[in-house]
C-alpha cells in the first residue's frame, strides 16, 4: 500500500473542503444563536469570538516557526515543498477564516455591548489591527516562500515570532483588567 503524501492536492482538496464544512457548522451555530436569541446570547457570541481568537493566535504563533525551519530548507527540495504546502493551508484554512470571524464578532460586541465606548476598548482594537498587519506579513511570506523568493533569516522570523505574543498579552490585559 503506498502512503499518501500531504502535499498531494487531493488531500489540499479534503482539507479545504473540511474546513468549508466547519466554517459552515460554525455559521449554523451562529445563525441558530442568532435566531433564538437565548438569554445569555452575548455570552456565546463571545464564546464564539474566543475560539475564532485563540484559532487565530495560533497561527500566528506558528506559521512563524514554520518559517524558521523553511528558511533551512534547499529552494525546491522535497522538504521546502512541505514546508509549502503547510504553510499556505495553515493560512488559508485555519489563519484567514479565524481572523475575520474574530473582526466581526469583535466589532459586534464592541458595538453592541459597548458601543465603541472606552479608552480600553479603543486601545485593543489598535492592538487587533496591528495584529491584523502582522498577519498580513505573515501572508506576504507565505507567498514569498511559495515562489522561492529572497528569504529573511531564521533570526528574524524569531524575533517576528514574538510580536503576536506580545500583542496578545496586552489585549488580554486590556479586556481582562480594562485599564482605563
Amino acid at each position: 500500500m503506498t502512503a499518501e503524501k500531504q502535499t498531494d492536492r487531493r488531500l489540499g482538496r479534503r482539507a479545504a473542503l473540511r474546513a468549508g464544512i466547519a466554517l459552515c457548522g460554525f455559521a449554523a451555530m451562529l445563525a441558530a444563536i442568532s435566531v433564538l436569541r437565548p438569554d445569555d446570547f452575548f455570552l456565546w457570541i463571545k464564546a464564539f469570538h474566543v475560539i475564532a481568537v485563540i484559532a487565530w493566535l495560533a497561527g500566528l504563533f506558528y506559521l512563524p516557526r514554520l518559517f524558521i525551519y523553511h528558511t533551512d530548507a534547499e529552494p525546491g527540495s522535497t522538504q521546502s515543498e512541505t514546508f509549502k504546502v503547510m504553510e499556505y493551508r495553515l493560512l488559508k484554512v485555519i489563519m484567514n477564516p479565524a481572523m475575520m470571524i474574530t473582526w466581526v464578532l469583535g466589532l459586534y460586541l464592541a458595538w453592541s455591548v459597548y458601543g465603541f465606548q472606552g479608552g480600553w476598548l479603543h486601545a485593543k482594537i489598535a492592538l487587533v489591527v496591528l495584529l491584523t498587519v502582522a498577519h498580513m506579513h505573515q501572508s506576504r511570506a507565505v507567498r514569498q516562500f511559495g515562489a522561492d523568493g529572497p528569504r529573511k533569516p531564521a533570526r528574524y522570523w524569531r524575533m517576528m515570532n514574538e510580536v503576536p505574543t506580545v500583542l496578545m498579552m496586552l489585549i488580554v490585559i486590556l479586556v481582562v483588567v480594562k485599564p482605563f
